[in-house]
Formats: structure tokens, C-alpha cells, sequence
């Protein structure tokens, strides 16, 4: 039987055009190894279910939602923990002659006969998304692995073994069967950690024992207790994956590792800390898949996507991102760079740390200690005839004055910065200690964005607002109005959200703004003139998402009132 080619079909049924096709192949050819489907998706071309809806046609294989399925866990003992790692599938069903197993692509045929093999029954294979089959693995033989790992490290009694000695593997779950209960231990924290897409994990030594906390959407959740017998061992494990001094414990340590997770390259940044029971970890995960630092990837859409492209045509000037820690600044600051990227310009980049490569860019990582400060090595990349600078962060008044020059004298110069809103960004400046003339002659815009939790698309239920509930959001009342909020789930911890996305403000400087920054005008007059112009504050993006069900009333008026502090 012949295949029809997927993106073929999307375009033969007109879901997408030809020039979203050939788009999409762009980002496949540069980040080899993607899945059409899935590129389509995260640029926002189809949805994912249609892209499933189109698969199962393709194929003639059933689809299975695995969120909203319940597989029994003595599956585990049909199919062996190491074939399910290997080829990424997981068993749904079993019966005396056949077992059903999702997968992502239905037609690998090795991974269907080394199953056929192992459970020495006919394979029916069924078709599954990736990080949902990647989770069910981990539920399924996650803990087990975690279980028995820490019963071999409490029958050994040598956890003084020289830990230098244990190489710090670079592919997680390959072969974890084989590995040293402290490595299994490890490697299970971190595979839950992924598949959970959990920024940080808190490894934190108390009284009785090391609790394991992961930050998921924003919010610290207990996941494991590591005994305190154990601890030791598993922080000297944690240490030689960071090329940290097993032998030091009573100074602060940091450490970094490049691991791949399935199909994932992630980035470790580990740090340690000494605490009263020994050393607390903290390891900050970073995905390293920048095909998806796009625009539809970081939550842009409409006039603010508008507002944003236009941003990035100006030759000179400065951009700023602002907003608190941990709010995507630094997504929107790469998503800026992998646009202006080409062969065309110089773009240098001045960073701490730096979190993605791009090839063609000339990034520069910081170091203090050697005197390479965000204000000198500013300096320095001057002298190295640039287009295009971003500078990480704007710290202090010097490299903020510095950036303005760059900006005046023909750079385009990108950076963040915090502060609570757009308009305050520029009282912000002006304390900072840089001349008004400067602001008002290089600032070309400011971005101000906050990230919202979304709402949990396995338990997402339909309700009539409030009256409270649209005055809270400055809507107008209707009777009827629908919103939407998570029931709560297993998929999500029974909180109602998964994942995050982005909201956006983006004020840019008309020519009657520069005009008021230059006259230093009173405060007031400039949010008047800032109110007349195009700019719209960030409810107008929460209420956008509030009415397309994106995300809850709650988490948007948490939002609003976090830029009114």
C-alpha cells in the first residue's frame, strides 16, 4: 500500500496552504529529525486534532487519546521496561493473543516485531501523541525503576564508592537497567521531570529525609522522598553529572550538563547550597528545541504579533523586554534573534548564561570574574563592526547608556529589563541615571509580557460567568457568557491547568511619545499620550484568552493585579 505524504493531504483537504507546507519543511530541514505533524502544530497551522483526525486516515490506525486513558499498571510485567524505552511505546491493552501498544509512528516495523517478540503476541499498534506515551512510560516504569533503585541502595551498605568512577551518561534511559542503582535513581527524577516539562527540581535535605519537589507551570509540587540514608549518594551522583567537587560540601557549588531525554536535548544548570542537613540542589531544566522559540511558539497573535514584527524592521534603536523573573523574556529575546538572523548581518549577542545556540550568531557568554561584564564586553563588540547586539540584561546605568549610543549611532540593539509594565520603563531609565534626549531619540518599543497558566485541555469544562467574574475583567456584563476552567486531574496534579503561554503589551514610541520623553513632560501627561496612542495594556491579551477559553478569569485577574503591584 501506498502512503500518501501527510503534508500532502493537509494541503489536498485545504487545512493549510502550500506556502504553510513549504514553511514547515524550512524548520524540518534546519532542525532535522522533527515530525511534520508536529512542526505544523507548534507554528499554529493546524491543530492538533486535526492533525490526528488526518494520521489515523493516513495510516488506517485508531488514535488514542492517552490523557484521558487508564492503563493498569501490571502491563509493565507484558512488556519489558527496556523495548517500551527503546522505541518509545507503551502497552494499552493485553489479552492471551494480542496486545495493542501506542505509538508514535505505527509504522516502524522493527519496534512491532521486537514486541511481537518479547510478549510473543500479535501487535494491533495504535496511534499516540509523543510527551503523553513519554509520560505513561514513566508512570508505568518510572516508579518501579525509582522503587527498586532505592531498595539496591539500601542493601548496600559501601556509600563511600568513588563516585568519579561512574561516568556521567549522556543519554537518559538508554540503557537503565543496567545502570547503578544511584544512576537509575537519578535518571527516573529527571525522565518524570521532562516529560512533566518542569523548569526546576528541588532536591531538599530535612530532618527525616530529601524531599524531591519539581516546579511544574510555575508551582513547587512534592513528587518523591529520597530516605536520608540515600541522600548522599544521590547528590554525589547529581554533582559528577555537573563536573562539581564531589569532595566539597560546606561551600555553594555550580555545575552544568547536556543530557538527551528521549528525543529532547536538555540543558542542566545545577546549583547546591549548604543547608543544616546536609547540601540542597537545585537543578534548572532547560529544552533546548529552538524550533519552537517562534512567535506563534512564545503566544503572539493579532495586533500584538502585528506590533511585534513591525518592531523588528527598524534598522537601529533599542527593543526592550520587560518584566519579572521567570515572566519569557528570555523565549521572546531568542524568538527576536532567530528572525534577524541571516547572512546579512553581524549579530553578536552578550550573555549570562547562554541558554541556545544559533548557528551564525556570535554569542558571548559573561564572566565577572575575568572582568567581562555586561558594560565592557558592550564596549568591546562595538569595536567588532555589529549590526544587531542583545544584551541579556540591562543591570546598571552604564550599560543602559551605553546601549542607548550603540543604538543612536546605527545598531539595532535588543535587551531586557525589570519593570513592572511598559510605560514605567521609562521612568525606569531616567533613574537609572540615562540623559532623557538619549531615551527619546534610540527607544523604538517596549515589550511587557507575564506567563498564565492554560487551562487543562483533559478536564476542561464549559460555565456561565458571573456577573463579579466580567466586571473583574472590565467586560461589559451578558448574561450567558461562557468561560472555561479545569474540573481537575490526574494530567494535572487536580489544579485544573497545564502548561503556560504568554501575555503581551507592547508599547511603541510614535513620534509624540519621543517628543514628551525628550521634554520631560510630568508623568501623568505621558500616560495620557501613551492611552491615545495604539497601546493596549495586558488585560486586553488576558481577556483574549479568558474568551477563547485558553486560559480561567482567575488566573487572568491574578495576572492583571501582578502589573498594578
Amino acid at each position: 500500500m501506498v502512503y500518501k505524504r501527510l503534508g500532502e493531504m493537509l494541503v489536498a483537504n485545504n487545512t493549510i496552504t502550500v506556502e504553510q507546507l513549504n514553511k514547515a519543511l524550512e524548520v524540518q530541514k534546519r532542525y532535522g529529525g522533527r515530525k511534520i505533524g508536529k512542526i505544523l502544530v507548534d507554528l499554529g497551522y493546524i491543530t492538533q486534532k486535526k492533525l490526528y483526525e488526518t494520521l489515523e486516515k493516513q495510516l488506517n490506525v485508531k488514535f488514542i487519546d492517552l490523557s484521558n486513558a487508564v492503563i493498569p499498571k501490571e502491563l509493565a510485567s507484558v512488556l519489558p521496561n527496556s523495548i517500551a524505552r527503546k522505541h518509545n511505546v507503551v502497552p494499552v491493552s493485553c489479552d492471551n493473543d494480542s496486545i495493542s501498544i501506542a505509538m508514535v509512528d505505527p509504522l516502524n516495523f522493527v519496534a512491532i516485531d521486537e514486541v511481537r517478540m518479547a510478549t510473543k503476541r500479535k501487535v494491533i499498534p495504535m496511534l499516540a501523541e509523543n510527551d503523553p506515551i513519554r509520560r505513561a512510560i514513566t508512570d508505568i516504569y518510572g516508579s518501579e525503576t525509582a522503587e527498586k533503585a532505592l531498595k539496591e541502595l539500601r542493601g548496600n551498605d559501601d556509600e563511600t564508592r568513588d563516585f568519579q568512577n561512574i561516568a556521567a551518561e549522556n543519554v537518559i534511559g538508554a540503557d537503565s537497567e543496567n545502570a547503578a542503582p544511584t544512576i537509575r535513581l537519578v535518571n527516573s527524577f529527571l525522565e518524570y521531570a521532562v516529560n512533566q516539562n518542569c523548569s526546576d527540581i528541588h532536591l531538599e535535605p530535612r530532618e527525616a529525609a530529601m524531599f524531591v519537589r519539581m516546579r511544574i507551570d510555575g508551582v513547587l509540587r512534592h513528587v518523591f522522598t529520597v530516605p536520608r540514608a540515600t541522600q548522599n549518594a544521590v547528590i554525589a551522583r547529581i554533582k559528577v553529572m555537573g563536573n562539581m567537587n564531589i569532595a566539597e560540601h560546606k561551600i555553594p557549588l555550580d555545575g552544568r550538563s547536556n543530557v538527551r531525554i528521549g528525543d529532547k536535548d536538555v540543558d542542566l544548570r545545577i546549583s547546591t547550597l549548604p543547608t543544616v542537613y546536609g547540601e540542597k540542589v537545585v537543578i534548572r531544566l532547560l529544552n533546548k528545541s529552538s524550533y519552537l522559540l517562534n512567535t506563534t511558539g512564545i503566544g503572539l497573535k493579532g495586533k500584538n504579533l502585528e506590533k511585534f514584527n513591525s518592531l523588528l524592521t527598524n534598522s537601529n534603536g533599542v527593543i526592550l523586554l520587560v518584566g519579572p523573573t521567570g515572566s519569557g523574556k528570555s523565549s521572546s529575546m531568542y524568538t527576536m534573534i532567530g528572525k534577524l538572523n541571516s547572512e546579512e548581518v553581524n549579530l553578536v549577542t552578550l550573555e549570562d548564561p547562554v541558554e541556545y545556540n544559533f548557528d551564525g550568531v556570535n554569542q558571548v557568554q559573561i564572566n565577572e570574574k575575568t572582568g567581562m561584564t555586561f558594560s565592557s564586553g558592550l564596549r568591546s563588540i562595538l569595536r567588532q563592526d555589529p549590526d544587531i547586539i542583545a544584551v541579556g540584561e540591562i543591570r546598571d546605568g552604564e550599560t543602559a547608556d551605553i546601549a542607548m549610543r550603540a543604538a543612536i549611532t546605527g545598531h539595532l540593539v535588543l535587551s531586557t529589563l525589570h519593570t513592572n509594565d511598559a510605560p514605567s520603563t521609562i521612568d525606569r531609565l531616567v533613574d537609572m541615571g540615562v540623559e532623557s534626549f538619549l531615551i527619546s531619540s534610540a527607544l523604538k518599543g517596549v515589550i511587557s509580557q507575564r506567563l498564565v497558566r492554560k487551562v487543562c485541555p483533559n478536564c476542561r469544562a464549559e460555565y456561565d460567568a458571573s456577573r463579579d467574574e466580567q466586571e473583574m475583567l472590565r467586560l461589559p456584563y451578558v448574561p450567558g457568557r461562557k468561560f472555561y476552567r479545569g474540573k481537575g486531574c490526574p494530567m494535572c496534579f487536580n489544579t485544573g491547568y497545564r502548561g503556560r503561554t504568554a501575555v503581551f503589551e507592547i508599547l511603541t514610541i510614535s513620534a509624540e511619545i519621543k517628543k514628551a520623553i525628550a521634554d520631560q513632560v510630568p508623568h501623568s501627561e505621558l500616560m495620557t499620550l501613551i492611552k491615545q496612542s495604539d497601546f493596549e495594556p495586558l488585560i486586553n491579551d488576558c481577556v483574549r484568552l479568558v474568551l477563547d477559553g485558553t486560559t480561567t478569569v482567575d488566573e487572568a485577574f491574578r495576572t492583571v493585579n501582578s502589573t498594578d503591584a
